[in-house]
């Protein structure tokens, strides 16, 4: 990764420019049997077209907050990059009464509800797929950001000191997130090539830097299981094997 990357966006750029096609995320559901990996190039893409869901269609602008109602998946680390792109807030788990828009999961549209902004609703399913009916109040992830662009431009340049992200009772600029997520990757011992396997979940910055952060910022990648605890012994063992697991955070 490059040293003057300062925000996670940077730290994207640098890896599609690197080696676009090596593995970025892998993604479990070991609740449902769900296996998505995405390459760097496809996760990018995702990004791209997100980030102009979100600069476009939702009318955000850098500094707006969005609460991040998601669980640890391959979407929400996509909603993370996006909301870097743009120099949006990403507000993990905050409150959507105080939040310009929201983007939330099935089991938190209730409480999604008190956005008084954009709502964006994911339904979580396999391979991405849509609502049989979208939520009343929201728009469908899944049906409006395949139109969108494969290419994003900001139409402000994102600051590196300002707010990016807040989790768990802590804010972070982005310059200071990619400076801890490179410290984690160290202490992880995560180098390029590393694949780093994690059951931690998204509501916390633990999770969320060994679950994304710190294997971009390391040009490593992460294999992202959700209900990991579903899984015995001799699973577990399977998937370190097969998924050529270098070191592990559950």
């Amino acid at each position: 990764m490059n040293a003057s990357d300062r925000t996670p966006a940077d730290l994207l750029r640098s890896a599609l420019a690197a080696d676009p096609a090596r593995p970025l995320v892998t993604f479990y559901d070991d609740a449902t049997g769900e296996r998505v990996e995405l390459s760097v190039a496809t996760f990018a893409n995702w990004v791209a077209k997100t980030a102009n869901l979100l600069q476009g269609d939702l009318a955000a602008e850098p500094g707006d907050r969005l609460a991040l109602l998601l669980p640890a998946h391959w979407q929400s680390a996509v909603w993370l990059l996006a909301c870097s792109s743009v120099g949006v807030v990403a507000d993990v788990q905050g409150d959507p009464a105080g939040a310009d828009l929201v983007v939330s999961g099935p089991d938190t549209l209730e409480r999604a509800r008190a956005c008084r902004g954009e709502r964006v609703a994911l339904a979580l399913r396999p391979l991405g797929g849509r609502f049989p009916q979208a939520p009343d109040g929201f728009a469908d992830y899944a049906v409006e950001v395949p139109g969108q662009g494969d290419r994003f431009a900001p139409y402000a340049p994102v600051d590196p000191a300002a707010p990016a992200l807040a989790v768990d009772g802590t804010e972070l600029t982005a310059d200071q997130l990619v400076a801890r997520a490179r410290q984690d990757a160290a202490e992880l011992g995560l180098a390029p090539g590393s694949r780093l396997l994690t059951g931690r979940t998204y509501d916390t910055w633990d999770g969320l830097s060994a679950g994304l952060f710190a294997p971009l910022a390391a040009g490593a990648s992460v294999v992202l299981c959700r209900h990991l605890d579903r899984l015995d012994e001799e699973g577990l063992a399977r998937r370190v094997e097969s998924e050529r697991i270098t070191g592990s955070a559950v």
